[in-house]
């Protein structure tokens, strides 16, 4: 084999090892990128308009596995509690233990004697929709509405129970990051709230994302570098060799 021919082969090898690189750690973002998804979150459907605008009926989200502990105001959360008919159920929490919670002043939620801007409400829609009699949420309990005050059978459908409608902590199953179908992307952190204390931080889905979607890009480039290198090492070679005049 000639020198040229010697080189071109080398190169070709050389391609072929990056390449299966390439595609071997292409795999191994793109797999763990799930992996880590399918740890973290649990997709659901929400059945409803409760949620409308932020979740409609029918849409898939993806909510976070959480501790309780980690519940702050402001989250959309789901949760099962066996008097509301022990199904999974999204709402979002508005009040924690041991603040005091009333609709409405000036046509606003308050907290604490705070007033919320509720910039999740529908266009239109003013919270006085709910009227709460002022009362204090027990410690280790939720106060929870739905986004679509009208029609949403939330904690103010549950006023009369024991603990004023509020649910446990305990009963919260995860926090929902996002809406994944349709694809109307992550959900904002209301800084309504932020008067009264912090506010939860975005879940780990972004970087996730990154590593399926740098995965993939790995794995179809490394695929197809391969071929292609081996390709342009053949044609060199030829090239190099041909007689001085052929064209």
């Amino acid at each position: 084999m000639s020198r040229t021919g010697r080189t071109a082969a080398g190169r070709g090898r050389l391609g072929s090892t990056l390449s299966g690189l390439a595609v071997a750690l292409g795999c191994v973002l793109f797999l763990g990128g799930f992996l880590w998804a399918a740890i973290v979150y649990k997709p659901y459907t929400v059945p409803t308009d409760s949620m409308s605008p932020t979740i409609a009926a029918g849409d898939r989200i993806l909510a976070q596995r959480i501790d309780a502990s980690d519940v702050r105001r402001g989250d959309v959360i789901v949760f099962r509690q066996q008097s509301w008919g022990d199904l999974p159920m999204v709402k979002r929490v508005v009040a924690v233990g041991g603040d005091t919670v009333a609709c409405c002043t000036d046509g606003r939620l308050t907290v604490d004697g705070k007033q919320i801007h509720e910039s999740y409400l529908p266009a239109g829609q003013a919270a006085e929709s709910k009227t709460i009699p002022a009362l204090t949420v027990p410690e280790g309990r939720l106060f929870l509405l739905g986004d679509e005050r009208s029609g949403s059978l939330d904690s103010t459908a549950h006023l009369t129970e024991a603990f004023s409608g509020t649910v446990p902590l305990g009963a919260v199953d995860s926090r929902v990051d996002a809406v994944v179908w349709p694809m109307n992307g992550f959900l904002d952190r209301p800084a309504g709230f932020g008067t009264l204390g912090p506010i939860s931080s975005p879940g780990p889905l972004r970087p996730m994302l990154g590593l399926i979607v740098a995965g993939a890009v790995l794995v179809l480039g490394g695929a197809a570098y391969g071929p292609i290198a081996r390709r342009a090492g053949r044609t060199r070679g030829v090239s190099r060799t041909e007689p001085a005049g052929v064209r």
